[in-house]
Formats: C-alpha cells, structure tokens, sequence
C-alpha cells in the first residue's frame, strides 16, 4: 500500500462557508503528516471527513485503502482519533475511563482491565489511576485522551491539535509520545498551528489556508521557498526600516518586508546577505543587530500567506470551519 490516508479534491461547506475547497492530502505508512493551518483553514473539517464524522460534498477519501463515506465501518474499526477536546467522562477515574472504551471496543473485562493497565503506566498516569479525570491537569488529560485513542491500537491516528494550550514540557512530553507510536509502525496526520511542533514531528506538511492546499512537501523543501537563508535586520532607528527594505531588495534582488520593527530578507547564500550588509554601510544606516539564519517554518508561512496563523476573518468562521 502506497499511501495509508489519500485524499484528492475534498470539498465540505457549511452553508455558505466552504471550509475544504478541493484539498488533495496523502500520507506513506508509518510517518507523520503534518497539515498546518490557523483557525479557519479547514483543518479539523478534513480530520472530521477521514474519521467519518461528516460526510464530504465532492472529491475522495481514502485511508489503508477503504473510502471513507462507502466503507465508514471498516476505516472506524482501524483508526484512532484525539480531537481538540478530551472526549472522556470527567467523573470517572482514568483507569476507569479507559476500561470502558476497551470494553465498548468488545474487549473482556480481564482484557480492557490489563489494557488499562498498559496504557496507564506507558502514558505516565499510574500516580493519578483512581483520581476523577476531572481533576487531572490540562497535560495529564491530553495524555489520558491520547491514550484512549489507542486502546485499539489503530493503523491511523489522527491527532487534532492535541497540544494546544498546554506548557512546554507537557507539549514535549506528548511529542515523545507521537514519535514512539510512529517508530512501532502507526501512521499520524497531525494538525496544528504550532509551527515548531509541525518542524519536530512531520515527515510530509500540507499547509492549508481557506479551505486550500497552497504548499506541500518536506520541512527542508518548504523552507527553501523562502529561500536559503533569512537575514533580519533591525535598525536603531525605527524610521530606517522602510530605506532598509529598499537598500536590500537593490542589493540582494529579493523581496524584503518588515516585521516586528525589523527588516526580514530572504537570500540564497551567505554571499548575498554579504552584498546587502556593505550596501547599507556604504548608505550609512546604523543598525541596532542584525543575524543571518535558515528560514523557520512560520516564516514560509508568513511568506506564502501574507499573514501568521491567526487572521480577524478567521477567527470570526472558526466555530464552522476549524
């Protein structure tokens, strides 16, 4: 099997909203698909067709092979699913929550018992077993919820910005977790908004904006369509941002912009970033600091977008389409 999730043309609206316009996705077994987006792109719409919560308007879904809307059962009987928010019942204890989705899933009660157990001590919970999920902390609740999406052990997992809101570590802590899953042989399509957490785990990234692909490919190919390297500068004064930008698209022929008071500049060697730094000592401009890097992630978003993860207009359409 070439591809454990292919998807091609997928089309969803919400009344006059069309959250997936034509979106194509595939995933190779055993890797991480990342599909970066801000509120509003479409994200958790997509992730709702391949579970087989909603039904798509036009195009195909396949994952391990089976159509998503023709043969719902048997892609439900492989897969696993962590949305945005805990889908667990917060009076009962996490052991408790578990063995009930083991035994829904048809599993004995000594089964589902030792499959709570496993997963209990995998997910470090075994402290807070019989404590009511209600009272866990917001990292210990996503892992209990990661957990419960497992308890079939699914050939598919999709992980819905199973990290947002959470601190550092916890968010550390589950990508140790995601990367263990993949190394036994599970396929993940990841969505989120953190930009380094896409860099970190994905082999392959969709970036989707308005219901739209507008970029695929590896982390190192994305990043090249900025360019090789990104030089930032930032002037001492404030108001000779704007003959920067003009300085250094006239010495390195690449478009720069201004951002957060500085001057960004995409360039394709370390040689260009050295013709624009003489060109602006030559001008007589003083700067402030100044750095050469390789292109970040958020910065190829920026670059493709026009704008960060978040945007007024979508955030106002975020209850239909995120």
């Amino acid at each position: 099997m070439k591809h454990a999730i292919e998807v091609r043309g997928l089309v969803k609206s919400f009344g006059e909203v069309r959250a997936l316009d034509g979106v194509t996705l595939a995933a190779a077994p055993g890797t991480v698909l990342g599909v970066l987006g801000p509120n509003g792109a479409g994200k958790t719409t997509a992730v709702r067709v391949l579970s087989t919560l909603t039904s798509p308007d036009a195009g195909t879904a396949r994952v391990l092979g089976h159509d998503v809307a023709a043969e719902a059962r048997k892609v439900r009987e492989r897969i696993g699913l962590t949305g945005q928010y805990a889908g667990l019942d917060p009076n009962l204890s996490g052991e408790q929550n578990l063995v009930l989705i083991a035994r829904l899933l048809g599993a004995s009660r000594r089964q589902a018992r030792q499959r709570a157990h496993e997963l209990i001590e995998r997910f470090d919970l075994a402290h807070a077993a019989t404590r009511a999920a209600a009272k866990y902390s917001g990292g210990m609740r996503r892992r209990l919820d990661l957990a419960a999406s497992i308890v079939r052990r699914p050939e598919v997992l999709f992980l819905d910005e199973p990290t947002t809101g959470l601190d550092p570590q916890s968010r550390g802590g589950l990508w140790e977790i995601v990367r263990e899953l993949v190394a036994e042989g599970t396929t993940v399509l990841l969505t989120t908004q953190y930009l380094e957490e896409a860099d970190q785990l994905a082999h392959a990234i969709a970036v989707i904006d308005h219901g739209r692909v507008i970029a695929s490919g590896t982390p190192s190919e994305l990043k090249q369509t900025v360019g090789g390297l990104v030089l930032r500068l930032s002037p001492t004064r404030p108001e000779a941002a704007e003959q920067l930008v003009q300085l250094a698209e006239w010495a390195a022929g690449a478009s720069a912009r201004r951002e957060d008071g500085a001057v960004v500049v995409p360039v394709a060697h370390a040689g260009e970033a050295q013709a624009v730094m003489a060109r602006i000592g030559q001008a007589g401009v003083d700067l402030a600091g100044f750095g050469l890097h390789e292109p970040t992630l958020d910065e190829v978003f920026l670059s493709l977008t026009g704008h960060r993860t978040e945007t007024d207009h979508q955030q106002k359409t975020k209850e239909l389409t995120a």
